[in-house]
Order: structure tokens, then C-alpha cells, then sequence
């Protein structure tokens, strides 16, 4: 299975908002491989990009579908100011968890209080 395919601008069909936050830069759009159809599934989510080009990234619950969909293929293409890389998500666990999302709580301020209940990842670019 590959990485989904580059595309020039993503949009979210029934989230307009978020593909206008992802131009603006202030989510970004991921878009990952379904774990049952194969399809691509695009999601807007927020996120902190470290010092090294990689970007943190949570989910406010389990059962969040592109959070599982990087669990079972961690390839992942993400837009952002229009500008779509491809990367590869690595699961986050204990003290790293743990300051992702407190990072990504005092980015986003109260809405984001809800994460630490999901998974967390961080998205390391590719070379393409």
C-alpha cells in the first residue's frame, strides 16, 4: 500500500472551515488511508511543529477514525498553506505523550482539553 497521493488542494467536502484554517496554517489536513475501505479520509487537526520539521498531533478520544487509520498504516500526507508532504506517524507513549498534548493544549487554549483521552503521534516528513 502506498501513501496517499499528493493533490494540489485538499478539501473537506463537508468542512469547509477547516480546509480554510489548514490555508491559513493554523490546522492542517491529514489525510490517511482507511483501515477497512482503503479509501483516502482526510481530517482537519491541530497541531505543533517541533524544531526538527516534524508536527504532534492527538486525538480527544480512541475511537477517533483517523487516529485509528494511522495506527494500522502510519503513512500520512499532510496540507497545510497549501503545501502537501507526505510523512510517517510514530505513536507517542508515557513522558512524550504527556508533553505533546500538553503542548497542543496550550496552543489551542480550552477546546483542546479534551485530548488525552486518544492516541498521540508524531508525524516525522518523508523524503518524496
Amino acid at each position: 500500500m502506498t501513501a496517499p497521493p499528493a493533490t494540489d488542494r485538499v478539501t473537506l467536502g463537508s468542512d469547509p472551515i477547516g480546509a480554510e484554517l489548514a490555508d491559513w496554517g493554523k490546522v492542517v489536513i491529514i489525510e490517511t488511508r482507511g483501515r477497512v475501505t482503503g479509501a483516502s479520509v482526510t481530517a482537519a487537526v491541530g497541531y505543533v511543529q517541533q524544531d526538527d520539521d516534524s508536527l504532534l498531533v492527538a486525538a480527544s478520544d480512541d475511537r477517533t477514525n483517523w487516529a485509528r487509520n494511522l495506527s494500522v498504516d502510519p503513512r500520512v500526507r499532510v496540507t497545510r498553506e497549501g503545501r502537501s508532504l507526505a510523512y510517517r506517524a510514530t505513536v507517542l507513549e508515557g513522558d512524550e505523550r504527556n508533553d505533546a498534548i500538553t503542548a497542543l493544549i496550550l496552543t489551542y487554549g480550552t477546546p483542546a482539553e479534551r485530548l488525552g483521552a486518544g492516541p498521540a503521534f508524531r508525524l516525522d516528513p518523508l523524503e518524496e
